[in-house]
């Protein structure tokens, strides 16, 4: 088990020949006329569903599910998926490797992300994000109590809410140690004795005759390039998610308990479907 990894290590160059070019502009306007032109869509029925259901959503997700299910298409990636999805309130922790695995997890279930306040401010991903619903945490300690009582009000109303845990993106070869501040609002008053947390494992396979890391976006790799090495490669690989069985918050003592039973039980899923020890970064 490899006890440190350097983020800072450069992938392999972006090469893009005459097929690729074509591939990628080919993929990439359609994929801009699926996202974009749903996304003029979802507005228009928010516009809708948000005076007659509030916090709650009954139509919108449905929009993002078919957008993300499709994306996959276009692009030519393969998608499968095993386990049974959780039934009821709580929310889904997963490892983080890519952008591609907010389509990922959108596509299979609907799902609402928690994200660093910072990406709403993102040019495009931050409207997408704001536009699905995506709730926004502030790093600032005196903002806890308030975002707490946001995602009480979220998980009440029936939203799962998404966590990744690692708090940043990998090469995709293996899970970080997860970070537990924010598994303890899963213990607030109130939350607590309703809660079920289902850990989700993100795999992968790259396509043939590529690095295993070719989907892994992390460190300082801009958006741009990374989008454009996958769109213009012909023959693709696939991402396989892993439902495990769901865990009531109330069976553990505290959050560090809950994150380390999450993180074991991805870490070894992950390692398993690529077929390598577990690797700890």
């Amino acid at each position: 088990m490899s006890a440190t990894w350097d983020p800072s290590i450069a992938p392999e160059p972006v090469r893009v020949g005459p097929l690729g070019w074509l591939l990628a502009l080919t993929r990439g306007l359609a994929l801009a006329i699926l996202v974009f032109g749903n996304l003029g869509i979802l507005l228009a029925v928010r516009l809708v569903e948000r005076p007659l259901f509030g916090i709650h959503r009954p139509w919108t997700p449905w929009i993002t599910q078919f957008v993300c299910r499709n994306a996959f298409r276009i692009m030519g990636m393969g998608f499968r998926t095993t386990g049974e999805l959780m039934r009821g309130r709580g929310a889904v922790v997963a490892n983080h490797s890519s952008w591609l695995d907010i389509f990922a997890l959108n596509a299979r279930k609907r799902i609402y992300f928690v994200s660093k306040a910072e990406v709403a401010r993102w040019p495009g991903i931050g409207w997408l994000a704001r536009a699905t619903g995506t709730v926004f945490i502030e790093r600032n300690p005196k903002f806890a109590r308030a975002q707490t009582l946001m995602m009480e009000q979220r998980l009440r109303a029936g939203h799962k809410l998404l966590f990744f845990p690692e708090g940043t993106s990998t090469d995709g070869l293996r899970v970080l140690r997860f970070k537990t501040t924010l598994f303890q609002a899963f213990f607030a008053e109130g939350i607590r004795d309703f809660m079920h947390v289902q850990p989700v494992t993100v795999i992968y396979h790259a396509p043939p005759g590529r690095a295993a890391s070719f989907y892994g976006w992390w460190g300082d790799m801009e958006f741009g390039p990374h989008l454009l090495r996958v769109l213009a490669q012909p023959r693709q690989g696939a991402v396989e998610l892993v439902y495990h069985p769901p865990v009531k918050v109330a069976d553990f003592p505290g959050r560090k308990a809950l994150a380390a039973h999450c993180e074991d039980t991805i870490r070894q899923e992950h390692a398993r479907r690529l077929g390598r020890p577990p690797r700890v970064g």
